[in-house]
């Protein structure tokens, strides 16, 4: 089995080096583009055979027509088990900061999150095998090059993952509205911890919920009651990093 994904940076990204080996690149037959040239000479310099297509043949591999004129044909993406995430905090010498999505089923939410989580310095993400957006190619163009250093897990239960998570050190804070949670910005997150961010729709399932150490709320000073999923996580992630940036007085 292979996946394509298609787009100039994503496939630049895949072909420098990312976490799936590429296989074979699918570019617009009889383009002019210095951006599509470049790619090119990277694909050749991997030594990733070209084959030149008509846009109708790269609108059927990419599964829609806005791909820039390129696909890239790679390997499967490879999750990575929860061992190896741990282990990736450890070796960091840094506070862990772990992700855990509940229910993420939109592709561009999955992708700006996992966009936010590697600019925050988050050291993994872990999703649910069943009810969750698998990594597909407009996951990745969304990430926009976060998944070549970002290594995601896929678990069959993500209750039993939180207790696992507990004994190896971390508070779980869960994301949610209501009012008996804590306030996001008065609230230490300073130490080792995980967060768990919920669906678009209903937030975090009851189950997922119980196993949560703390709850926390974002403020909301309008009148929206909340927020996309995806600004949500990046709201959340960066007051991690604040706290752990901020000079001592």
């Amino acid at each position: 089995m292979s996946d394509f994904l298609f787009g100039i940076h994503p496939v630049r990204e895949a072909l420098g080096g990312g976490r799936r080996r590429p296989l074979e690149l699918f570019l617009l037959r009889d383009a002019r583009s210095p951006r599509l040239e470049e790619v090119r000479l990277a694909a050749e310099q991997a030594g990733v055979p070209v084959r030149l297509r008509d846009k109708r043949d790269l609108d059927h591999l990419a599964g829609l027509p806005h791909h820039q004129g390129v696909v890239l044909r790679v390997e499967p993406f490879p999750y990575a088990p929860l061992d190896e995430i741990l282990a990736r905090w450890r070796s960091s010498g840094r506070p862990a900061l772990l992700l855990l999505l509940d229910g993420i089923t939109d592709p561009h939410n999955f992708g700006a999150i996992l966009r936010s989580a590697d600019a925050a310095g988050c050291q993994g993400v872990i999703v649910p095998r069943d009810r969750s957006c698998p990594v597909t190619a407009v996951v990745e163009k969304a990430a926009a090059g976060a998944l070549a250093y970002l290594p995601i897990c896929q678990v069959t239960n993500l209750s039993r993952t939180l207790e696992e998570l507990k004994s190896a050190g971390l508070w779980i804070y869960g994301l949610a509205g209501e009012a008996a949670a804590e306030p996001l910005y008065a609230t230490s997150l300073a130490g080792d911890l995980a967060l768990v961010v919920g669906s678009e729709g209903g937030g975090l399932r009851p189950g997922v919920r119980r196993h949560c150490d703390h709850l926390l709320a974002i403020p909301m000073l309008g009148g929206v009651a909340s927020l996309n999923a995806s600004v949500a996580a990046a709201l959340a992630l960066f007051e991690v990093a604040r706290q752990r940036n901020v000079a001592p007085p």
